[in-house]
């Protein structure tokens, strides 16, 4: 099993240089994006708050999407993450936001994907998306990858926003 510290220690030094800050969202990673980055010392320089969005209540409180809103969007599409990064950044006032939505497994989910898809969406100075598909029903081994995609597409959304 990797480290927590595994992936984003290089984000981390990034965010804390640059005096920016992030807010998460995540389902189901089930926290393991959050606490990557709360692994590294100095996260509360960085790191404003972040929240398990397991399900549409959830969505719908903590992130205060209006219902409408949810409702004309496909789960797991571009639009959607985007829509959870965009409500985690504006609620926290974060520099960037950061929303992962997936299907760990063992079973497909009941809006008709596979178990490994997963969509994540980093918003900030930048927007980015990137949809995934591990192909695999392992639950854990896919809560892993999908870590590992967001810090990767966060990584990239930094690097992208410091050359503008």
């Amino acid at each position: 099993m990797p480290s927590l510290t595994t992936y984003f220690a290089d984000v981390a030094i990034a965010l804390k240089s640059r005096n920016e800050t992030i807010a998460v969202a995540e389902s189901s990673s089930g926290g393991l994006i959050s606490a990557s980055l709360l692994a590294t010392p100095g996260a509360s320089s960085y790191y404003l708050g972040g929240s398990v969005i397991y399900t549409l209540d959830a969505r719908r409180l903590l992130l205060n999407i209006p219902d409408e809103v949810l409702q004309c969007m496909i789960p797991l599409s571009s639009n959607y993450v985007i829509q959870c990064a965009q409500s985690m950044r504006e609620n926290l006032n974060a520099t960037w936001g950061m929303a992962e939505i997936g299907v760990a497994g063992p079973t497909g989910s009941s809006y008709g994907h596979a178990p490994g898809v997963c969509a994540l969406a980093v918003v900030g100075p930048i927007t980015l998306t990137r949809q995934i598909e591990t192909g695999s029903s392992d639950r854990e081994a896919n809560m892993w990858r999908f870590v590992e995609a967001g810090c990767a597409l966060l990584h990239e959304a930094i690097t992208k926003a410091s050359k503008l």
